[in-house]
């Protein structure tokens, strides 16, 4: 049982740890979900989620153990809404690593539009998005990557490389689609 001094240590570790990354947590749902009123439920559950746990917490990044939480919460919450969203069919043209940084194509996702870099965002399968959020929107380190998704640091690379090839073709596609149109 926890006496009122525990209890107010607990919450000063709390607010000292955890609570500067909501911002992060909170970013972090609404790209997996890719909706607002969703992403408030995840990251409010799994904000709860980690103040229960909290006593269980022996590190000092919040942050990598708070996005671990978004993470595993989210993938509670897929499940619940859609057993199919989480299977991945593999496509060779959408997996292989593309070298594209001398094409035509690089010179063409410079140009792309804060629009067409949010759509193919929210486009990656979740294991992709999560990773390309963690990296270039939190700026991560591939180590706290792998602690927060409990992923090898090389799948991590692996998932990177993967999810950035992904972007550059959706976006390349995109704008020659726009191209194409009168």
């Amino acid at each position: 049982m926890e006496t009122g001094a525990n209890s107010g240590e607990k919450m000063a570790r709390f607010e000292r740890l955890v609570l500067p990354h909501l911002d992060s947590a909170y970013n972090l749902a609404r790209w997996m979900t890719r909706n607002t009123a969703d992403a408030e439920d995840v990251a409010q559950e799994a904000l709860l989620r980690a103040f229960r746990f909290f006593e269980g917490f022996r590190g000092e990044d919040g942050r990598v153990w708070l996005m671990a939480i978004v993470r595993n919460t989210y993938l509670t919450w897929i499940r619940r809404q859609s057993p199919q969203q989480n299977a991945i069919e593999f496509d060779e043209h959408l997996h292989t690593d593309l070298e594209l940084s001398l094409t035509p194509e690089s010179d063409v996702l410079r140009h792309a539009t804060v629009e067409q870099v949010r759509s193919a965002i929210e486009s990656l399968p979740p294991e992709y998005r999560e990773v390309i959020l963690m990296r270039e929107l939190e700026q991560m380190s591939y180590k706290e990557i792998a602690a927060a998704t409990e992923s090898a640091l090389g799948t991590v690379m692996s998932r990177l490389s993967r999810a950035r090839s992904m972007l550059r073709q959706r976006i390349a596609n995109e704008r020659r689609t726009e191209v194409k149109q009168p």
